[in-house]
């Protein structure tokens, strides 16, 4: 893969890795698209062997993704929804049913048509709890607070 048809190689590599990006996107195998496409460029204009055109392609893939992971960290995109693929952490805050009493900071809560682990102060079946937080696939929970009675005023 020395000759005039080398780059034509690297080229297609380059073309289908960029395919598949587009098939199952991930932003990452365009990055290894780009270094496949600037091998392609370099072995047309230098004519190197084909160990050498290997080693540049991973260096050219190493510090493609390098630069892209650092361009991405410095334009992140802010979501409206950040939990949207964490259904644990969009429940905080919810107030949830205990179905199973907690005991010794464990428990299960009925949430919506599902029933979750729990993790929290001992509570009876049936009390009220609030969700806290999540940690993995187990729910923090904490009591409900109870209103405080006013006394009427006459």
């Amino acid at each position: 893969m020395t000759g005039p048809d080398a780059h034509w190689v690297w080229l297609g590599i380059a073309a289908a890795l960029a395919i598949f990006e587009l098939i199952v996107p991930g932003v990452f195998l365009i990055w290894i698209a780009l270094a496949a496409a600037g091998t392609s460029v370099l072995a047309l204009l230098t004519g190197i062997a084909l160990p050498f055109q290997v080693m540049l392609f991973a260096i050219l893939s190493m510090a493609s993704v390098y630069a892209g992971r650092r361009w991405y960290a410095a334009h992140a995109v802010d979501s409206d929804d950040p939990f949207l693929n964490d259904r644990a952490a969009r429940l905080v805050g919810t107030r949830v049913t205990v179905v199973a009493a907690i005991r010794d900071g464990e428990g299960r809560v009925r949430v919506g048509d599902s029933v979750w682990t729990c993790r929290g102060p001992d509570c009876e079946e049936g009390a009220a709890v609030r969700i806290t937080g999540c940690q993995g696939n187990s729910l923090r929970v904490e009591p409900e607070a109870v209103p405080l009675l006013q006394p009427k005023a006459d």
